[in-house]
């Protein structure tokens, strides 16, 4: 039964047979056809398969349009996310879950974004980052610019995570690190808190490489921040790294508005 199958193949039997003419047909009128313009024909060929690639990329893009808040307790996350939702400042605490909302960005596109404010408790925020950050199109990290000189180290390693997180992703988010409470007096500058992040984030680099590792062979070694050798700069990471200073509280006290601006239009200018 086996051998009669194989001869029926051979012979031209089954589907292969039955569009064997076919090939052969088109076979012959390739070879018969101008090179000139065959060669045109593969050219339109590579052209239509490069937009079909570019937009599979670009849907993919769209389809990603969360922007996740992220930072310590207490950075003024959740009211950043109430003022470019309402404008209106609101009293708020500590949460153990998300909040998201959608938020229509201020350009002429009409585009809206989903505000996923992340909880900032040690015990919760990596927790609450590992479940969303595949959604993400931005990641906003947002530091206490009058408490960031106690808290320099606690946000460094935070910040080192999410970086390394973020150049793990498929589709590299876009990246803001918020300086807020810029009302505070005592509040550093975005210039001044970018770089002792680099000093930090260069002592954690170190560090870490160096502990002992308990990865197995078939494990995938951790991504590195920036140039080996090399003192760590933001400009070295493959991900653009924003800095702005911003307050969602304002100047004029609980009645006042927000000083968020710049946070809104580079909301804008990703969306």
């Amino acid at each position: 039964m086996a051998s009669a199958n194989l001869r029926r193949v051979a012979d031209g039997g089954g589907a292969g047979g039955t569009f064997q003419p076919y090939l052969d047909s088109l076979r012959q009128e390739l070879q018969q056809t101008d090179p000139t313009l065959l060669s045109v024909v593969v050219a339109v060929l590579a052209v239509l398969l490069t937009l079909v690639f570019w937009k599979l990329i670009r849907s993919r893009r769209s389809s990603q349009r969360a922007v996740l808040l992220v930072g310590l307790c207490d950075s003024g996350k959740t009211l950043l996310f109430v003022r470019l939702l309402t404008g209106l400042y609101r009293d708020t605490q500590t949460s153990i879950t998300d909040s998201s909302a959608v938020y229509r960005v201020n350009n002429n596109r009409g585009n809206s974004l989903t505000l996923i404010d992340l909880p900032g408790h040690e015990s919760l925020r990596l927790q609450f980052l590992e479940r969303f950050k595949s959604s993400a199109r931005a990641i906003v990290f947002v530091v206490d610019s009058a408490a960031f000189q106690r808290e320099v180290k606690d946000v460094a390693e935070f910040l080192y995570q999410v970086l390394i997180d973020s150049m793990g992703l498929k589709n590299t988010p876009s990246f803001l690190i918020a300086c807020n409470k810029q009302d505070i007096a005592m509040a550093k500058s975005a210039k001044l808190i970018q770089q002792q992040l680099e000093k930090e984030l260069n002592t954690l680099r170190v560090t870490r490489s160096a502990a002992p590792s308990t990865l197995d062979s078939s494990s995938t070694a951790p991504a590195q921040l920036g140039k080996k050798g090399k003192e760590f700069e933001f400009s070295q990471l493959a991900l653009k790294v924003e800095f702005l200073e911003c307050s969602a509280k304002g100047g004029r006290g609980d009645a006042g508005s927000a000083d968020i601006q710049d946070l809104e239009k580079w909301l804008a200018k990703i969306a």
